[in-house]
């Protein structure tokens, strides 16, 4: 069945298409008798409105381009929502690709996007991603460009994120509360804002408590190549002379990985080693044991950072760009119990 028109609604209600227009768009030079009309008349005939023709006439495509790392990820979809739950009502569709934590992937996908008219593109970098140029240029060029999850300081635009040192802060001061001492941290490879600041703040809660930092207990992980190096940090962590009580692990999948390699390698949690770290996981509750969070606000990220990047869209010269650090929760379960 054939959509219905602006001017096939118009010749039936005996109306100007540009009155049906205002109309639909809930315009206030229309009046309400006129509108409730209109409106019922286009939701009995299942009318579609025409995105590329009001596009066309506004000079936007009105299409935002969003560049992940990955979707399978609890705490990535969370954003996805938000950003999508904002977009949608606004009026703009999501084009959503997958950088697979590659650079030149990253670069690929943006490469597509621009070229398909995007009228902005928010983005999660790699860890990998040093080289913010070709996202300047971009700039330069006119696409407004927000940042959301992972920061840098090499660009200056609007960006979304949590305040990941208070975070890591607040996990490793739980874990001295709860009567450990020798904590270990495993982060990724990665000198994005995310992991520069949750190592600082895992540092700062040492010192704050008059616990040495020892640098031996902290590992870096090849996220390329996540299960292989994670499981030799791990191993190499638990044959130190002086093992470690407890584990802080600064991402999602870190943090659910360890668990099951943790496990797997038998040792009880958290008998043996405690643990908590950074992820959104719905799972959390029913692991075994259930595991201990510094739980993001991740919808409420993806949907600031859709507003910021329409706001950019609407205001191209806007010079004054903002930070925006939202709160996290830590979530005591079962895995950081205060030990006996």
């Amino acid at each position: 069945m054939q959509n219905i028109t602006l001017r096939d609604i118009a010749k039936v209600l005996n109306l100007s298409v540009s009155t049906v227009s205002r109309a639909l768009t809930d315009s206030y030079q229309i009046g309400d008798k006129t509108k409730k009309l209109v409106l019922e008349y286009a939701k009995a005939h299942n009318y579609v409105p025409n995105r590329m023709a009001r596009g066309l006439k506004e000079g936007k495509s009105r299409s935002i381009g969003v560049v992940v790392c990955s979707i399978d990820n609890s705490f990535v979809s969370q954003m996805l929502d938000g950003i999508d739950h904002f977009c949608t009502a606004n009026d703009y569709q999501l084009i959503i690709m997958q950088s697979k934590e590659n650079f030149e992937q990253e670069k690929s996908c943006i490469h597509l996007l621009y070229a398909g008219g995007i009228d902005g593109l928010l983005i999660s970098p790699t860890y990998q991603t040093t080289d913010f140029e070709y996202l300047k240029q971009l700039q330069n060029d006119g696409l407004p460009i927000v940042l959301f999850d992972r920061l840098s300081e090499h660009i200056d635009t609007h960006k979304v994120a949590v305040d990941n040192f208070n975070g890591a802060y607040n996990a490793v001061a739980h874990l001295i509360k709860n009567g450990y001492q020798t904590i270990a941290h495993i982060n990724s490879e990665s000198k994005l804002n995310l992991t520069t600041d949750r190592f600082e703040g895992y540092k700062k809660a040492l010192s704050d408590h008059n616990i040495a930092y020892n640098e031996d207990l902290v590992k870096f992980c090849n996220t390329n190549n996540l299960n292989e190096s994670l499981e030799i940090a791990i191993e190499q962590l638990m044959s130190l002379a002086k093992k470690p009580d407890a584990i802080f692990t600064a991402t999602d999948q870190i943090s659910t990985k360890s668990l099951a390699v943790l496990n797997q390698l038998n040792y009880k949690i958290p008998q043996d080693i405690a643990l908590i770290g950074f992820s959104n996981t719905d799972l959390a509750n029913v692991f075994n044991p259930a595991l201990s969070t510094i739980h993001q606000p991740a919808f409420e990220i993806g949907s600031l950072a859709a507003k910021q990047l329409l706001h950019l869209i609407e205001h191209k010269n806007e010079v004054i760009f903002e930070t925006i650090l939202l709160d996290t929760e830590l979530q005591s379960r079962a895995s950081t119990k205060p030990r006996a």
